[in-house]
């Protein structure tokens, strides 16, 4: 009787539609995975067995399973809204409970986790010391604290000195006299505390020696800490020299770290010591110049923003112009993601059947990139869904036509006189 298959292929184009409406409905949904109705025959078992003129009694739902397939990335202004290029889930924590996602939507917390619109945590790699923790997973918290300052060690860069300027006397030097020294070059450098301190380096050419084979041409350098020369001493003392030969380049430099002294001597400080490395430095008839004269120290910084890596790494920007890594996001991928529970809430739990997450960061191991300020759109491809409505629709009026027939056929019959 064809009752029986008509009304299983009612129930299926029932089922089929269901899902359909389901994808349609979460067609603007963030991460959302699409699904597919997968339908099997049914034969009725027979103790003779094979028959090859066997007729089915109809059919059944197989499976409903869900389309891993990446969506669109579009763009965002939040910079904790995250998108997974690729394999892979965040990994979330519900006071513990774990689940796994890939709608990444989200903000900080009132005690500055990072968490989803249903409060679950993102969970990563903490940083522990300055060093990222890859082997224990934690719910990642956003540090607000201010970066601590670092003291100036070093003062580093090559510079070009003019062989063309004139010889001075270093006893006359002075540094509100720009006549006593040829040039001279300012930078900020901090003490242990942050606070900023003004050092002058000065470059006075002192002798040219015509006596020895290649002649060679002496600088003195001086310095100046907060206005104040440093070293003080009468005549002017030097912090250091440095003697080209012919070729103005590589001059040997006495001593080859000169020391800076700075007598810092506010907020209970002791006087601070600053290396000078010159090393590169030349000596051609051009215009004095510096290649890249920087220092090694830092004031003290607030925490200005901060965005995500495609490695994970959480990048915190400072108002004193400097970065630090705040945690790294992790990611879980499975070998069988049609076994993965789905939950609501685009969330997923792991089961017997996905098999034990695999945890790593982004960009490696087969897991995909993490894209900051970037949403990952639903993976629904609304046109072949509603294609696919009107296919289900059909199918379920030619199942509908089918008991008709049948009931016509039985109507007939009963009519046999």
């Amino acid at each position: 009787m064809a009752f029986q298959q008509g009304l299983s292929g009612l129930n299926a184009a029932s089922k089929n539609i269901e899902v359909i409406g389901n994808n349609v409905a979460n067609a603007s949904t963030v991460g959302f995975k699409q699904s597919r109705t997968e339908f099997a025959d049914v034969y009725a078992n027979s103790l003779g067995g094979g028959n090859a003129s066997k007729i089915g009694i109809g059919t059944k739902i197989a499976a409903i399973t869900q389309q891993f397939t990446q969506g669109n990335i579009s763009n965002s202004q939040n910079p904790l809204d995250v998108a997974i290029n690729g394999n892979g889930f965040f990994r979330m924590s519900d006071n513990g409970a774990i689940t796994y996602s890939r709608n990444g939507q989200f903000q900080l917390s009132k005690d500055g986790y990072i968490e989803n619109a249903s409060g679950q945590r993102l969970t990563g790699y903490a940083l522990v010391n300055g060093q990222i923790q890859t082997g224990a997973l934690t719910e990642l918290r956003i540090d607000a604290a201010d970066l601590a300052p670092r003291a100036t060690t070093s003062i580093t860069g090559p510079l070009n000195l003019d062989s063309r300027a004139d010889i001075l006397d270093p006893d006359l030097f002075d540094i509100n006299d720009p006549s006593t020294y040829s040039h001279s070059t300012p930078i900020e450098v901090f003490d242990s505390l942050g606070n900023s301190h003004a050092v002058q380096l000065y470059y006075l050419k002192t002798g040219v020696d015509t006596a020895v084979t290649p002649a060679t041409t002496t600088w003195t350098i001086m310095a100046s800490a907060d206005g104040v020369q440093t070293p003080v001493g009468t005549p002017p003392v030097p912090v250091g020299t440095m003697v080209f030969t012919g070729s103005g380049i590589n001059p040997t430099i006495t001593p080859a770290t000169p020391n800076i002294s700075i007598p810092v001597g506010t907020g209970g400080l002791t006087p601070m010591s600053v290396t000078l490395n010159l090393a590169g430095s030349t000596q051609f008839a051009n215009s004095f110049s510096e290649s890249d004269l920087g220092q090694d120290g830092y004031s003290a910084g607030r925490l200005s923003s901060f965005s995500v890596g495609s490695d994970g790494s959480i990048l915190g920007r400072y108002s004193n112009g400097q970065s630090a890594i705040l945690g790294q996001v992790a990611l879980a991928n499975f070998r069988n993601l049609n076994g993965l529970q789905p939950l609501g809430d685009n969330q997923w739990a792991e089961t017997s059947e996905s098999g034990p997450p695999i945890i790593g960061v982004a960009n490696s191991g087969g897991l995909g990139v993490l894209q900051s300020y970037r949403l990952e759109d639903s993976n629904v491809d609304l046109t072949a869904e509603l294609v696919n409505m009107i296919t289900a629709q059909r199918v379920y009026q030619a199942n509908a036509q089918t008991i008709k027939t049948e009931d016509q056929i039985m109507q007939t019959l009963v009519n046999l006189r």
